[in-house]
């Protein structure tokens, strides 16, 4: 064989290399991204994991509010002891998974607030929340309820 041919196939064998090691890098690329992904959505499973147990307990603690706000009309302190134990006891698992109120103070956000009523209000501006009709909560950023709002027209 001449030196020319064996420097051509040298060549080639290089060239084939490269790109061998150009795949593999593709590929431990691909299979870190595919390990970042399957953690985060692992992750994700996780906190909301609990999502629909949460869901049917906030009526729970909207019952327990309006019991609340009737015994404070009437003088039977220790229903009204009872009630507000079991309130703050739930509000707390609540927290404690993540679940916080949304804020309803300020302006009507639509991704977090559900206008049921738009009002004429002289001294608010247009938009502001003028009152809450039903609490909105969110887990960890995500709206479980969106707050039930009336807003100022």
């Amino acid at each position: 064989m001449s030196d020319e041919r064996l420097e051509q196939q040298d060549e080639e064998i290089r060239e084939e290399e490269q790109e061998v090691d150009d795949r593999l890098l593709r590929l431990a690329a691909d299979f870190d991204n595919y390990k970042k992904r399957a953690a985060r959505e692992r992750d994700e499973y996780v906190a909301f994991a609990n999502e629909r147990l949460v869901k049917e307990l906030l009526p729970v603690l909207d019952d327990l509010e309006r019991a609340l706000d009737a015994a404070e009309e009437h003088q039977e302190g220790q229903l009204e002891d009872g009630v507000r134990l079991v309130h703050r006891a739930l509000a707390s698992l609540l927290e404690r998974q993540g679940v916080k109120e949304i804020s309803t103070d300020g302006k009507f956000d639509p991704h977090v607030h559900e206008a049921l009523l738009a009002q004429p209000a002289e001294d608010r501006e247009h938009g502001d929340v003028i009152d809450v009709v039903q609490k909105g909560y969110t887990i960890r950023d995500r709206v479980v309820r969106p707050a039930r709002v009336i807003v100022a027209e």
